[in-house]
Parts: structure tokens; C-alpha cells; sequence
């Protein structure tokens, strides 16, 4: 079926059944609630007599409507709704990670066009963040006091031979761990246009992005770790850094080294799918994590984001527009968001 071929009754059943490939070619306006949503909207189903269907966003607002906070039909592109149509589904899948045919018809790609896409916008396969996720409940279980075996079942893990056998509760090998002890890390500090910027960087990527920091306060976040000043190889990862600071735009192909529970992790995949010249709302950024009650911890991954800019938490403002808080302040999260706007 075609946007042309398509009657109304076409339209409520693709509603009705939530299905992701229809995205982008029409829209469901609830006009009991005044709100429009996408076709894959996982809000519950309206009544039929409140419901009418428009060709776009301005259309729809034309009609009296507004944006649904929880799928964005104003914002997301197509991509980043498939990405958190999975997010959810592996959320709601306790039992085990969902196959990746089964996503990606879910979101109407390719299984390996779908895998790079998932990837590329949270830095995780489906199956490594479904594995995060499932440790991260496990460490909320026994932080409740469950036992072992009690929080290795709730977490969704089939026996506690698999927990133990892929499980990291907070200790993976990264920069992260241990004041980064047994971690190389290479970093820079350089004059840009907002001020001195500290770029660090292990073997993965970059693990660190901040302004006004040097080489001593680093040490004290990463005690244990080896510093060094970049080298050549380095000198081209920063090059990359200093780009997307001075001349905003697309950085996703800057690889990075950054931990956080998998709620955090989607959060920060959340602020690298803004476009650049755009903002969200925290609202927004917890709804396309997966949980949109979650407003106040996704004010809280967004303040631990360890890499500004290339995670791009200045897109981040309040539900009122204002540009709200900034770790840097707000002159510099105002300049990043004029450059951007200006690049578009």
C-alpha cells in the first residue's frame, strides 16, 4: 500500500496495530485529547469515532491538534522511532533479548541494515543492550536486598549459569572502573573559540570532553589510569573533536568510550539522534529512552554525560524553551545552539 491508496479504514487498522512502517506517511489525530500521534504510537488505542487522519504535522496543527510527547511526529525521523519501537520491545521482552529478524521487522528494515542503525545511534547491538539492561536490573534487585538467586530471575535471566557467565554489574573493563587502573589514556588541552578544552581518549574512544578542565583534574577523575599527552594518533581523533565543536554538525562517526546503566545509555543515544539545530525536552528524551515517567533521571544521565558536545546535552532545554542549567554554562550552551541553527 501506497500514502495515494490508502483509505481511513487502511489507516485505523495500521493504528490499531501500531505498525512502524507506515511512519511518515500519515498521521492519527485524537481529537478527544487533542493530540496527534504516528501510526506506531505505543499510547493506548482511542476511540475510533475521536479519531482523523492527516497528511502532515502542519496539517494536523492547522486542525487545532499538538505533538505527542511520547512518539514526537513533529521530530523523530523514521530512523530514531525504529531505534526506539526496539528499545521498548526489548524493554517489555524479560524472558531474553528479541531476534533480530523479529526487530527488524518490527521497524521494517533489513536485520543487518537494522543491527547498523541500532549501533550507530546507541553505540550498543541489540543484543549487547538488551545484556545491559538485564544487568542493570539485576544490580537493582539486590540493591533492593533480593537474593541473589531472587534478582538473577526478576532481572530475566533463564538460570544463574547465564548471569554469571556474561554478567558485569558494574565492572567492566573500561575507563570507567577503578579510577581507569590498568587503561591508557591519552588526552589534549586546547584553545577553541569557547575557551581551554580538555579531549581524552582511550583505545576505544573518547571517554572524556570538557571545558575549562586540564591534565591535573583529569587525574583525579581517572587516578589509577595511564596518562599521556596525545600522540600522531591522536592528533587525528582531535582534529575530529575540535570540528565538531568549532563547525557543529553531525559527530556521530567520533567513536567514544562512556558507561552508564542502560536507561543512561539511552538517554545519551537519545541526545546524539537530535539534529543538529534542534532541542528536546527532558520529557522528550526520557519518552525516547523507553520510559517516559523517567523525566527526573533523564535529567540525571543527562548531567553525567562525561563528553560534551559529541553527546550533545546543550540540545537539552526546558519544557518552556529556556535554555534551563549547563554544566559549562549557559553563555557556552547558548553559543553551541546559535552555531548550530546557523549551520542548518
Amino acid at each position: 500500500m501506497t500514502p495515494a491508496t490508502l483509505t481511513d479504514d487502511d489507516r485505523w487498522r495500521i493504528a490499531l496495530a501500531k505498525d512502524r512502517r507506515f511512519d511518515g506517511q500519515f498521521l492519527t489525530g485524537v481529537h478527544s485529547t487533542g493530540i496527534y500521534c504516528r501510526p506506531s504510537c505505543p499510547a493506548r488505542p482511542p476511540k475510533r469515532e475521536n479519531v482523523r487522519f492527516y497528511a502532515s504535522a502542519a496539517e494536523a496543527e492547522a486542525a487545532g491538534l499538538r505533538a505527542c510527547k511520547r512518539c514526537a511526529p513533529h521530530r523523530q525521523t523514521n530512523e530514531e522511532a525504529a531505534v526506539r519501537a526496539a528499545i521498548e520491545e526489548i524493554r517489555a521482552n524479560r524472558e531474553g533479548a528479541p531476534a533480530l529478524a523479529g526487530l527488524a521487522s518490527l521497524t521494517g528494515y533489513s536485520p543487518s541494515h537494522f543491527q547498523r542503525l541500532f549501533k550507530r545511534s546507541t553505540g550498543l547491538s541489540p543484543a549487547a543492550y538488551a545484556r545491559a539492561l538485564r544487568e542493570e536490573r539485576a544490580r537493582e534487585a539486590l540493591t533492593a536486598g533480593d537474593s541473589v538467586t531472587e534478582a538473577i530471575y526478576a532481572a530475566g535471566y533463564a538460570a544463574p549459569s547465564r548471569f554469571y557467565a556474561g554478567a558485569r554489574l558494574g565492572m567492566a573493563p573500561s575507563a570507567w572502573v577503578d579510577g581507569g587502573r590498568g587503561v591508557r589514556i591519552a588526552y589534549a588541552v586546547v584553545q577553541t573559540s569557547l575557551g581551554p578544552m580538555l579531549v581524552a581518549a582511550t583505545d576505544i574512544g573518547v571517554c572524556r570532553l570538557a571545558f575549562g578542565e586540564d591534565g591535573a583534574m583529569l587525574a583525579r577523575r581517572f587516578p589509577h589510569a595511564e596518562l599521556e599527552e596525545g600522540g600522531a594518533q591522536f592528533a587525528e581523533l582531535l582534529k575530529d573533536v575540535i570540528e565538531a565543536v568549532e563547525r557543529p554538525g553531525n559527530a556521530a562517526h567520533i567513536p567514544l568510550d562512556v558507561q552508564g546503566t542502560a536507561f543512561q545509555e539511552a538517554c545519551w543515544a537519545a541526545l546524539r539522534a537530535i539534529p543538529p539545530g534542534e532541542t528536546r525536552s527532558y520529557a522528550e528524551i526520557a519518552a525516547a529512552a523507553g520510559n517516559p515517567r523517567a523525566v527526573r533521571a533523564a535529567g540525571s544521565a543527562n548531567a553525567r554525560n562525561n563528553v560534551a558536545v559529541l553527546i550533545p546535552c546543550h540540545r537539552v532545554v526546558r519544557s518552556t524553551g529556556d535554555l534551563g542549567g549547563y554544566a559549562y554554562g549557559q553563555e557556552i550552551k547558548r553559543t553551541l545552539l546559535e552555531r548550530e541553527r546557523g549551520s542548518t
